[in-house]
């Protein structure tokens, strides 16, 4: 006999997003991977920092995380 499958999680969502306890969705900056030189100090530290997505992308990344909810 089968066993019925479950929700799985996304892996490439689980990578890119952290989910705080508040329930809150954390997102990484873009920008960050390379030709740093070019950029100042300022907004170095600006993309090194997580940032809390928006509240209309919250709901389809959380589906895709089952288990974090």
């Amino acid at each position: 006999m089968r066993r019925p499958r479950g929700n799985k999680t996304r892996k490439a969502v689980a990578k890119r997003f952290k989910i705080t306890a508040t329930g809150k969705v954390m997102r990484s900056h873009a920008g960050k991977r390379h030709l740093l030189a070019t950029k100042n100090a300022k907004r170095r530290r600006r993309l090194g920092s997580a940032a809390v997505l928006s509240e209309t992308d919250t709901y389809r990344i959380t589906q895709n995380l089952p288990f974090s909810h």
